[in-house]
């Protein structure tokens, strides 16, 4: 039991180091494609100018979280010579559709693929060889076939379902499709479920009808913001750690950085995942009851003026950002002494 505890644990701190580094690549690409559809419009990418610039670069800095988090999850586990395998996991994650988990377990495979092959012994003119030339080489290889022939496809099985579950669940009910949009949009904060939940609000913004995409707005900028608003309120469930990160939370909520939230959720899965899907849930229902639409497909508050009824968005996002809140409150447990070293992040 102890080894499998420690085992977890490594694996724990090996997603965390990744998540910490992967974070510069997310504040400035999620800041900058808001202030460029601020500036112009929702197809500002179509459009040459300063706008459609801003727009590239932060899309370039954004596109680069997902080889970040694989490519510092490899190099905790292995050092330096798993970086290369981590980062082809994670381009290999992106250009699938798999995202932030694909990303995760992509990292996790490649750190250990580099370890594994770190172990073998060369003869003492051939060990020069090893981190240019051997591990690269086999590494990708190795992680090629994984991430191919093994995740590839069961990622996009995954995908596609949940698309056309969502565009079966919108003929029915708009509550109970808010509900299930939202907790999908906040269960993996950038994986093969959130990305499913937006990519449906992206069909139905090609078809003009623009309730889902304010639906994903409240729910994708709601993890952050209500965690943000729990640390400061119930501070005895939090870490010293966890709670100086309240900032990070502020600006994610504000900018739809979802991935604000995902050192909180990957550190208590069981008590922070279920408040924010909960929080997320309401929300999108929320929207869906007051009939909200939001003419851009990401920018948080920078582009709040795009929504049909700015100030009733505004409140069904407060009300959101409460109810999460107050389900942590609920189900997350108070961090004692003993538990406050060992569970910062």
């Amino acid at each position: 039991m102890a080894n499998k505890e420690s085992f977890f644990g490594d694996v724990r701190k090996h997603l965390m180091t990744g998540v910490s580094y992967m974070i510069p690549f997310v504040v400035p690409g999620g800041i900058l494609i808001a202030v460029a559809f601020a500036m112009g419009g929702i197809y500002v990418f179509n459009t040459p100018g300063f706008a459609a610039d801003m727009f590239g670069w932060g899309k370039v800095a954004f596109g680069l979280m997902v080889p970040a988090l694989a490519g510092f999850i490899a190099y905790s586990i292995a050092d330096r010579p798993g970086i290369a395998l981590g980062f082809v996991a994670g381009m290999l994650a992106n250009n699938q559709g798999s995202g932030f988990l694909g990303g995760m377990i992509g990292g996790l495979f490649a750190g250990y693929v580099a370890k594994a092959i770190k172990q073998i012994k060369l003869p003492a003119s051939m060990v020069s060889l090893m981190p240019v030339l051997v591990i690269p080489l086999f590494g990708t290889f190795i992680v090629g076939l994984g991430m191919t022939y093994v995740l590839g496809g069961p990622v996009t099985w995954l995908n596609q379902a949940m698309t056309t579950a969502l565009n079966n669940l919108s003929s029915g009910g708009k509550i109970i499709l808010g509900l299930v949009q939202g907790a999908m949009l906040a269960f993996d904060m950038g994986g093969p479920v959130n990305k499913a939940a937006y990519a449906f609000a992206l069909a139905s913004a090609d078809a003009n009808n623009w309730g889902p995409m304010a639906a994903n707005f409240v729910a994708s900028m709601c993890p952050p913001a209500g965690i943000a608003l729990a640390l400061v309120l119930f501070k005895d469930r939090w870490t010293k750690v966890e709670r100086e990160g309240v900032s990070g939370c502020v600006i994610g909520g504000l900018a739809m950085i979802t991935e604000f939230a995902i050192p909180y959720a990957a550190a208590d899965p069981l008590h922070v995942l279920p408040a924010t899907m909960v929080g997320s849930a309401v929300g999108a229902a929320l929207s869906y009851v007051f009939d909200l639409t939001l003419t851009a497909p990401h920018g948080g508050l920078f582009v709040i003026m795009l929504a049909n009824k700015p100030l009733v968005w505004m409140l069904v996002f407060a009300v959101a950002i409460v109810v999460t809140a107050a389900m942590l409150f609920v189900l997350k447990p108070k961090v004692t002494e003993s538990e406050e070293k060992a569970l910062s992040l």
